[in-house]
C-alpha cells in the first residue's frame, strides 16, 4: 500500500526549492513534478536538464525559478552530463550533493537513450526522472515512443498505432539498484521515492507521470485527477525494482476501468468500444504481469 505522509520529510509545508513564477502553461503537470522532486531532494543538489519544457520552466538567469544550480545540456546527453558532474565532485570529495537528471519522454526513450543505457550499464551515481508527458509537447505535440496505443498526437490524429515503449524493464535490464514509477496524484509516495533514490549509490531512474494539459485535452484544473485515475486504473502502476531483479507494488489500486481514464482526455476523444475493450484487455494482462513479477501481490 502506499506509504504514509508520516515518513515522508519533505512533505512539510514551506520546504519549496522552487520558487514561484515559473512560466509553465496554468496548472502543468510538470511544473508540479518539478515542485514535489525539488523539494523531496533538498536544496543541496545539482540538477541537469535537457531542452524540453522543464528547460522553459526552470527560466533563464536571473529569473531561474530553483534555488539550486541547474545545468542546461544538449537533448541526447541529460544522463551523461549528469555521470561528469558526479565524477567531478567524487574527485573533490564532495559526497553529500545528490546530482539530479531531468529529462522527458523524448529525451529518455527516445532521443537519450542511448546515453541513459550507458551511464546505466556504468551504475554511474545519479538519480534521473523522466517526466513522461507521452509525447513531445514542447515542440508542438508529436508523438514519441512513450506516447500510447489509439493516442491522439499532432502527428497521430487518427490515433497511434504504435506500443508505448516498456522503459521500466529495458532499466531493470541493466539491473540499476533502484528504479520506481510514480505520479503526481500521489506526491507522498513520489517524495518518499525520490528521498529513498537520494539515499542509494549508483544509477537510479524514476519514471515520472507528468500529464501535459494541452497535449493530453483536459482542463487546467485536471493533471492531478488524471494523474490519479491512471494509477486507479492500472495504466500507470506505482511499483519499485530493486536490482533489476525483485519488483514491489506500492499501491493496490481500485481497479476501475480504463474507460474512466480514457473519458476525461480528448486526446482519446475518437476512440471506439473496440479500441477502448483493446486497452482493458491489456493493461489487465500488464497488471497480472506485474503481480506475478511482485510474488504474488494482492
Amino acid at each position: 500500500m502506499q506509504p504514509s505522509a508520516d515518513s515522508c520529510e519533505a512533505c512539510t509545508p514551506g520546504m519549496d526549492v522552487m520558487r514561484s513564477g515559473h512560466t509553465a502553461c496554468p496548472g502543468c503537470g510538470q511544473a508540479i513534478s518539478m515542485r514535489l522532486v525539488l523539494r523531496a531532494i533538498g536544496a543541496k543538489a545539482i540538477v541537469v536538464t535537457v531542452p524540453s519544457c522543464v528547460s522553459v520552466i526552470a527560466g533563464p538567469f536571473p529569473y531561474a525559478v530553483a534555488n539550486v544550480p541547474y545545468y542546461h545540456a544538449a537533448f541526447e546527453v541529460a544522463a551523461a552530463s549528469a555521470a561528469g558532474i558526479s565524477n567531478a565532485l567524487k574527485i573533490q570529495e564532495k559526497q553529500d550533493i545528490p546530482v539530479l537528471a531531468f529529462a522527458g519522454d523524448g529525451g529518455t526513450f527516445d532521443i537519450g537513450l542511448q546515453s541513459l543505457s550507458g551511464a546505466a550499464d556504468r551504475n554511474e551515481d545519479f538519480i534521473y526522472v523522466c517526466y513522461d508527458n507521452e509525447g513531445y509537447m514542447n515542440t508542438g505535440i508529436q508523438v514519441s515512443s512513450a506516447t500510447p496505443t489509439h493516442a491522439w498526437t499532432g502527428t497521430t490524429p487518427t490515433g497511434n498505432t504504435r506500443r508505448k515503449k516498456q522503459i521500466m524493464e529495458i532499466m531493470a535490464a541493466h539491473r540499476i539498484p533502484y528504479a520506481a514509477t510514480a505520479s503526481i496524484g500521489f506526491p507522498e509516495d513520489l517524495m518518499q521515492k525520490i528521498q529513498k533514490a537520494r539515499d542509494i549509490r549508483g544509477t537510479r531512474f524514476i519514471h515520472l507521470l507528468s500529464p501535459c494539459n494541452t497535449g493530453w485535452k483536459i482542463p487546467e484544473n485536471m493533471a492531478p485527477k488524471v494523474s490519479t485515475l491512471a494509477v486507479e486504473t492500472n495504466i500507470f502502476p506505482l511499483y519499485e525494482i530493486t536490482d533489476g531483479l525483485h519488483y514491489q507494488i506500492n499501491y493496490m489500486s481500485k481497479g476501475l476501468p480504463v474507460e474512466e481514464y480514457l473519458s476525461v482526455q480528448g486526446r482519446y476523444a475518437h476512440l471506439t468500444p473496440e479500441q477502448i475493450k483493446s486497452i482493458q484487455t491489456e493493461t489487465d494482462r500488464a497488471w497480472r504481469d506485474l503481480k506475478q513479477k511482485s510474488g504474488g501481490q494482492s
